[in-house]
């Protein structure tokens, strides 16, 4: 491996100010008399009050993934120098979301036609029928074009409670996807994501079921005691195994209804405007490659990509406040040594802490250890080895990545 690249070919861009992405925001812009130069994202520019863009500065302005009310509009744009990306026809997804996923996005259809009608799996069938990880020509620029705009949609998502609480203030949590519901290994990293919630913590996973879920539900009911986190994981064991998708999916959107209007999480400082989400379950980052898994539904914002390259280098980008590795298989070590190799050449930065939930699975049953330790020990910058840690204890982890 070489080398990191300069720190300005990897650092997120603010492009805020030169993107448009809701109707506010576009109307405030028309009001001005210009577009100019600017990128309009993914808004429905067919629907009343229609906009007159016929006396509008549009020299240069990208229009991606926008309706107009008829094909004129944007042929008329063209000649005045837009750029015109219209939407793909025939996708079930956008091609430039504005905004992160919810649950109830990816859940939507689940009521009227069960685990097969919603959202999350009418777009994972698609994919599947286009080609899966090699698609079409078409099917990979739309792909593409969502995927880019989730990257937009994380950013903006992101910028306030970083701003807010700094890089370190973002622990991601991994680990087996097969964790079934109510299992120990479950319940362990329910508490552990409740306690980093309640420690204004920012909780990323790979939005997956398992352990990832589990870490986002305690992140979810982080403002209600621990006796009820408890009971809403009793009611989630029923339908412990996410094969069982209709059952499954049942019952995670049963605990989030009974739980929806919660308390107010009791902070050290109030939350900045528009991070309420981030201590009501966290953030979850997971991919339509692994769509047989269904993306768990207790995450506050969910960045679901077609890409799991990128999925995977933008979790490990994020987690700067350390990460916590449950136990788990082949994924969950090649995601230790994927960041390894970030840590190991600084190429983010800064990491915190690498905690190792099961002392015994990760000495004796995968030996992890024994190979990352030295590796640190080694790094350009240093002896990194301290910042491995094991454990059996929920609280020390805790502890480990707060102090």
């Amino acid at each position: 491996m070489p080398t990191p690249p300069p720190a300005d070919v990897i650092e997120p861009h603010d492009t805020s100010i030169d993107e448009i992405e809701t109707r506010g925001e576009f109307d405030r812009r028309m009001a001005e008399g210009t577009l100019a130069g600017l990128t309009v994202q993914g808004l429905r520019l067919d629907l009343d009050p229609v906009p007159d863009l016929r006396d509008v500065d549009v020299a240069g302005t990208l229009f991606v993934g926008c309706r107009f009310a008829d094909r004129e509009v944007g042929a008329d744009l063209v000649r005045r120098g837009a750029n015109v990306v219209p939407p793909f026809s025939g996708l079930p997804y956008p091609t430039q979301p504005s905004h992160l996923y919810t649950a109830d996005d990816l859940a939507a259809g689940f009521a009227e036609g069960g685990f097969t009608e919603m959202y999350d799996t009418r777009v994972y069938a698609h994919f599947r029928a286009h080609g899966g990880a090699l698609p079409d020509v078409r099917e990979a620029l739309g792909q593409r074009l969502h995927d880019h705009g989730v990257d937009n949609a994380l950013a903006d998502a992101t910028r306030s409670w970083l701003a807010a609480h700094g890089p370190q203030s973002v622990v991601g949590v991994m680990g087996g996807h097969a964790v079934p519901r109510g299992s120990a290994a479950y319940r362990m990293a329910a508490v552990l994501g409740w306690e980093l919630a309640r420690a204004d913590r920012l909780v990323v996973t790979g939005g997956g079921p398992g352990v990832m879920e589990a870490a986002n539900l305690g992140a979810f009911l982080a403002a209600w005691p621990a006796d009820e986190l408890s009971a809403a994981i009793d009611v989630l064991a029923a339908a412990p195994d996410f094969t069982d998708h209709d059952r499954y999916t049942a019952a995670a959107l049963a605990v989030r209804k009974r739980y929806a209007d919660g308390p107010s999480l009791p902070t050290p400082r109030p939350a900045a405007p528009g991070t309420e989400w981030a201590r009501s379950g966290g953030l979850a980052i997971p991919t339509w490659l692994y769509g047989h898994e269904p993306a768990n539904l207790f995450a506050g914002r969910i960045a679901k990509y077609f890409s799991n390259a990128i999925r995977e280098d933008t979790i490990l980008r994020l987690a700067r406040g350390g990460i916590v590795f449950a136990p788990g298989r082949a994924g969950t070590v090649q995601e230790v040594f994927q960041a390894a190799t970030k840590t190991f050449y600084g190429t983010d930065g800064a990491s915190g802490a690498y905690v190792f939930l099961d002392r015994a699975f990760w000495t004796t049953e995968l030996p992890v250890e024994s190979l990352l330790r030295p590796l640190f020990a080694g790094s350009p910058f240093g002896d990194l080895s301290r910042t491995i840690h094991l454990t059996d204890d929920v609280r020390e982890a805790v502890a480990l990545l707060v102090r």
